[in-house]
């Protein structure tokens, strides 16, 4: 098992006000909202499944000091499935440091996978994306849907103006801290009850024990997930970028940087053929 997957499986363990048709924002509790939000999650599905679009993903690991020591850009083509997503990795390129040198490469198998830069990077990738689900986005991180709203308690922090769309500012926090990792604030459009944005972090360190014990720690992890609306109304994840700390056994220390960007997208289409049957006399 990867040290990455290892501290995160530890880490796991432990403008206008725009008035809404259907009623008065200001009579709205964040959990009233929070609600409209899942309801509207559950429909958006239908409509993302008639999307393909493009992903990219950009990781670099540097030491503490600023020194470079692995970098890669993977692009990818998403298309929808009926299960969830199916993504075609289109490019990969990059580079890191080899004996006083930056070497580079292109393509899979890529080199030195099982460094731990490398494997760093390739566990970040994966983890970032999730197949189950129409986003092209690990729900796990976000409590957007019913199902996963039952953990969290909400709090309404005030009106704001995002993006140019009047919004809810609304804090979340898990009600089991031992239980659930994150916790954060997430921007509701006030007129569709869609995430414009969300912003997550640790709920709480890394427990003492492990950081004394084992050696990881990952102070400042957190993700910051902006929403773009489409033509037709469905909100979709654009972008989501991160930089956290990763401390591992004691002798391993790296300043990690994330960016994903979804982009290019288009409606699927489909034909429909139709079978005429004669009528019967």
């Amino acid at each position: 098992m990867s040290v990455f997957r290892c501290g995160a499986i530890l880490v796991m363990a432990t403008a206008s006000f725009a008035q809404s048709p259907q009623a008065n924002p200001a009579a709205l509790t964040a959990e009233a909202i929070m609600a409209r939000i899942a309801a509207n999650q559950d429909r958006s599905e239908a409509l993302r499944k008639q999307y393909v679009y493009k992903q990219q993903i950009h990781i670099l690991t540097q030491k503490p000091g600023g020194k470079l020591m692995r970098e890669e850009t993977a692009d990818y083509n998403v298309v929808p499935t009926p299960d969830g997503t199916k993504k075609k990795l289109t490019l990969l390129i990059g580079r890191y440091w080899h004996k006083g040198k930056y070497e580079q490469f292109r393509g899979k198998p890529t080199p030195e996978e099982d460094s731990f830069d490398g494997d760093l990077i390739n566990d970040l990738r994966d983890d970032l994306s999730d197949d189950r689900a129409k986003d092209g986005l690990a729900r796990r991180w976000f409590p957007l849907t019913s199902e996963e709203q039952k953990d969290y308690d909400f709090k309404l922090l005030g009106q704001e103006v995002q993006q140019g769309r009047s919004v809810y500012h609304i804090s979340f926090q898990p009600k089991e801290r031992d239980e659930i990792p994150w916790a954060g604030e997430v921007y509701v459009d006030a007129a569709e009850f869609e995430p414009v944005r969300v912003f997550t972090k640790l709920a709480q360190r890394v427990p003492l024990m492990i950081r004394t014990l084992l050696g990881i720690d990952v102070p400042g992890i957190g993700f910051d997930v902006v929403y773009q609306r489409q033509a037709d109304g469905v909100w979709f994840p654009a972008t989501l970028g991160t930089e956290f700390r990763i401390r591992a056994k004691f002798v391993i220390n790296r300043q990690v940087s994330v960016s994903l960007e979804n982009s290019a997208f288009e409606h699927t289409h489909v034909v429909s053929r139709m079978k005429v049957i004669g009528e019967v006399k």
